[in-house]
């Protein structure tokens, strides 16, 4: 492809809102242009990369076994009220009516047309298993779209669901899946790591991020330094163990009330009080579908609001609490339940239900709120002065903490998520009445499975993994082209015979190349060329011909090197392998 025969539109400075690397890099190499918020064209060289992306998917998820279909993006709501999710969904779901007045919404996952596709055609457990998949545009209108591809409302997916009929068959083909996705990325070119994660909305019994490494990644990891153990921030457990914090005196000292005039933060109250953050304990008031509730955790931990959703109905003793309901109560309900602002509550006299993080369990005379204005108690015991209802893994791991599979220890690193598997179970066929008869004739729901990855996002987040201050350092697979030309001069005849030479030699060997043809200064094109971020460099200039010499520069390294002409195809072909 010549340069003059494209639409490259590069621009020098990135604009304002665009906050990651990607973004920046991508507007500015010509890649995408913004439509809408969180809406993106497709320009040439960015769509060479999606197609990069996509025909990696494809071939290993045929070499899988799977099957590619092609499903609408416009659902109508009457499949969404049969899996129960139209209500409870949320704003991201986009809801339109047609001119019939019907509800349709724009498909942001397809687990209830898919399951609605295989109960009209799959009746006997002898067409088992089946696994179909799609790339296919989504809708998903988020809050606050961001980061170019990485976080926007239309987007690019594959998504891919199986079904089976025994959970032991389901458990082969998530292994198959996970090897396949594996694979995937392995032929991307990216540095990633799979980890344990939350199933959230998509429901199911477990699941797996695949997630590319990067400083800029906005997903924390937790990671063994010894086992392969590994999860996202909202599912990593922390090894259960009994605090050793205790104030210096031994044995239990008397509760005391003390003054804390305008000091509310954990910062703020230990500086105050001379104490280790580990000593305070923190008392947050939680409302729930079902009831208000505290919960308490060592002040210098956090809390993780996905551990603490799945153990709210142990409080309460329910069967199944409305995890969009369990959130951070407001001001007037604080004050209602502790009859003090927000800041100074405390499990001392509390009136209502607690529930506590294994890492205050032995703590010792600690500090806590008092449910007072200004005020703190010292020396809170367990037990002698407030009652735990339960004790779980509410927190987020940290640096240093203990594996929960081995005797290593956490380290925690960013990742983008890219790829995520689920085991869903029955959820959508029992709820949508999808069954099979098995083979003693009995009608029995699918066993599913579910498989996605961001096409789009993962060209992104190979960019946020491999640039410079220069511009992006494409891996040869994703590389919208392999080989970039720059002749010196385009009005020197010599060098443009040269430079047509090579293009169509190396065209002719199967390398795609694209040859800048403008008519602009060297340095100019120097500029695109790092920017755009094709792996190989051949610069066409009269003097190296005159030796029979053409430069090669590989984008990843800082230093050019001559190679002579009759020997370019085989030294290019080499540095592509």
């Amino acid at each position: 492809m010549r340069f003059t025969k494209m639409l490259v539109p590069t621009i020098k400075e990135a604009p304002k809102d665009a906050e990651v690397i990607s973004h920046q890099l991508m507007l500015r190499a010509g890649m995408i242009r913004k439509v809408a918020s969180g809406i993106y064209n497709f320009l040439p060289l960015g769509l060479r990369v999606i197609k990069k992306v996509e025909n990696i998917v494809r071939e290993e998820m045929n070499r899988a076994g799977a099957q590619e279909v092609l499903m609408p993006m416009v659902i109508p709501s009457e499949l969404w009220q049969e899996s129960k999710r139209w209500d409870v969904y949320g704003r991201e779901l986009l809801r339109l009516k047609d001119r019939h007045d019907r509800d349709f919404c724009l498909g942001p996952t397809h687990e209830e047309v898919i399951t609605d596709m295989v109960r009209r055609d799959v009746r006997s457990y002898r067409q088992l298993p089946l696994n179909f998949y799609q790339i296919q545009t989504k809708f998903r209108d988020e809050i606050r779209p961001r980061f170019g591809l990485m976080r926007g409302r239309e987007f690019i997916m594959k998504d891919a669901y199986s079904f089976h009929a025994t959970e032991e068959c389901a458990e082969r083909e998530y292994k198959n899946m996970y090897e396949t996705y594996t694979r995937i990325f392995e032929r991307c070119g990216l540095k990633f790591k799979a980890v344990e994660a939350d199933t959230g909305q998509i429901g199911g019994s477990f699941s797996h991020e695949f997630m590319v490494l990067a400083e800029t990644g906005e997903d924390a990891i937790a990671s063994c330094n010894k086992c392969n153990y590994a999860a996202n921030i909202e599912k990593a457990e922390a090894r259960r163990q009994v605090s050793g914090v205790r104030c210096q005196v031994s044995g239990e000292k008397p509760l005391t009330k003390v003054s804390t005039p305008h000091m509310k933060s954990v910062e703020e109250v230990s500086k105050f009080l001379k104490v280790n953050p580990q000593l305070l304990v923190k008392t947050l008031i939680y409302d729930s579908s079902i009831g208000s509730f505290a919960v308490l955790l060592r002040g210098d931990y956090e809390l993780n609001e996905t551990k603490l959703k799945k153990h709210v109905p142990e409080i309460f003793n329910q069967g199944a609490v409305d995890a969009d309901w369990v959130k951070l109560a407001d001001d007037k309900t604080v004050r209602d339940i502790t009859n003090a602002p927000s800041g100074f509550a405390g499990p001392v006299g509390l009136k209502c239900k607690i529930i506590a993080d294994y890492s205050i369990h032995g703590i010792k005379n600690a500090v806590t709120g008092a449910n007072e204005k200004d005020a703190h108690f010292i020396n809170v015991n367990i037990d002698r002065d407030f009652k735990v209802e339960t004790f779980a893994d509410l927190r987020n791991v940290v640096s240093g903490d203990n594996c929960p599979r081995c005797d290593g220890t956490l380290e925690i690193m960013r990742g983008i998520e890219v790829g995520h598997i689920f085991k869903l179970g029955a959820k959508y066929s029992e709820s949508m009445n999808a069954a099979f008869l098995d083979e003693n004739g009995k009608e029995r729901p699918f066993i599913m499975g579910c498989y996605g990855i961001g096409i789009g996002r993962t060209a992104a987040a190979s960019i946020e993994q491999n640039h410079d201050k220069d511009g992006i350092i494409w891996p040869f697979p994703l590389a919208p082209f392999h080989v970039h030309i720059v002749p010196v001069n385009v009005n020197d005849r010599t060098v443009m015979d040269a430079a047509e030479g090579i293009y169509n030699e190396l065209e002719t060997a199967g390398i795609s190349v694209l040859m800048d043809d403008r008519d602009e200064r060297a340095g100019m094109k120097f500029k695109d060329a790092d920017l755009i971020g094709v792996p190989i460099r051949l610069t066409i200039g009269s003097k190296n011909l005159e030796n029979g010499m053409v430069e090669i520069k590989l984008r990843k390294e800082t230093t050019p090197f001559l190679c002579k002409r009759d020997e370019l195809l085989e030294k290019v072909k080499g540095a592509l392998k």
